[in-house]
């Protein structure tokens, strides 16, 4: 698929400097642009490559000004980044889509699927499921008997979903996630641990991306819930009873123990860890390897472990690198307080 300048601006509105007949057919970053490439220059810091790089287009926040000559067709835009996704967006739906049941699916003979699926070989679909229109599920994949799942959904292969889970509208699990197993949930006696049933399920309402590898325990009483727009990178732990806030963020290995329920709009870097039975206000946003002990208010910036205030840790941080300075001198000192005590 080939798009011209004119085109791709009129989507976006966008204001054209340059050839709006320049082709594009891919995407490149600036650095690594070929001619046919559309790339984006949001990051000052990529700056320097916009005089250099071979991409046909590139989109510019409307703020860029160039101290130089550039080659490639810019499309000036608000927001250079956003516009990018768009156009990928776009870009994708454009793609054909597979359809069809392959004869190598499993399907139970309750089970329903909707109209326009693609259903890939060695799917398991099990008794009494219901799978909406318009999606996608890919090999291995696994639906446990009374599955239901929305519209406009992909499952990549060997995604596994447990019995009695409910998925929504347009979500998106990737290859290896699991939804509904059991939560860590056992009772110690003085012959070792009891397992307590796990007899609830698991809920993902609309808009939710799971990434790889990614784990959603479903509860032990009620529902484990997932709201709208959350999105849960690869190697993700949602435990039993959790409940994520819609358009939540949380980057990879990120651990969130049971019974915790998390605001909405929140951001959690890589391997976050929140302890149980706690509560995490709207909006907070939790460091790369932050571990939170308890409840935290709304529209906090939280680094370190145990969790501090973001501008605390800095300060902390910076003293730390300190300490072996200030061991020396503090060493130094005491010999000569010593000194001093032994002349009295």
């Amino acid at each position: 698929m080939k798009f011209t300048a004119k085109q791709i601006a009129s989507f976006i509105g966008g204001e054209i400097i340059g050839n709006e007949n320049a082709e594009i057919f891919t995407f490149a970053k600036i650095e690594e642009g070929v001619p046919g490439a559309l790339s984006f220059l949001a990051n000052p810091k990529y700056a320097e490559y916009i005089y250099t790089t071979q991409s046909s287009v590139v989109l510019v926040n409307k703020d860029f000004e160039p101290n130089g000559e550039i080659k490639a067709t810019l499309i000036k835009v608000e927001n250079a980044y956003e516009s990018l996704a768009k156009l990928m967006m776009m870009y994708e739906a454009a793609k054909p889509k597979k359809t069809g049941i392959s004869s190598l699916a499993s399907i139970a003979g309750s089970a329903k699927v909707g109209e326009n699926c693609y259903i890939a070989p060695f799917v398991v679909i099990g008794e009494n499921c219901e799978i909406g229109d318009n999606c996608s599920i890919y090999d291995g994949t696994s639906i446990g008997d009374g599955v239901k799942i929305g519209n406009d959904c992909l499952l990549y292969a060997h995604v596994t979903v447990y019995h009695d889970c409910r998925i929504g509208n347009s979500c998106i699990l990737h290859s290896g996630s699991v939804i509904g197993a059991d939560g860590f949930g056992f009772a110690p006696t003085a012959d070792g641990y009891n397992k307590i049933p796990q007899t609830g399920i698991v809920v993902i309402e609309d808009n939710v991306e799971v990434g790889a590898n990614t784990c959603i325990d479903r509860a032990t009483m009620g529902s484990t819930i997932i709201h709208s727009g959350v999105k849960l990178d690869n190697l993700v732990q949602i435990a039993h009873n959790d409940e994520v806030g819609s358009h939540t963020a949380m980057a990879a290995q990120v651990g969130i123990a049971g019974s915790t329920k998390i605001g909405q709009w929140c951001i959690f870097g890589g391997q976050a860890g929140v302890s149980g039975h706690s509560t995490i206000g709207d909006r907070s946003t939790v460091g790369p390897k932050c571990g939170t002990l308890g409840n935290i208010k709304g529209g906090e910036r939280l680094m370190g472990a145990p969790a501090m205030d973001a501008r605390e840790f800095i300060r902390v941080t910076a003293y730390m690198k300190r300490l072996p300075e200030m061991d020396k001198k503090i060493k130094q000192l005491t010999k000569e307080l010593e000194a001093l005590k032994n002349k009295e």
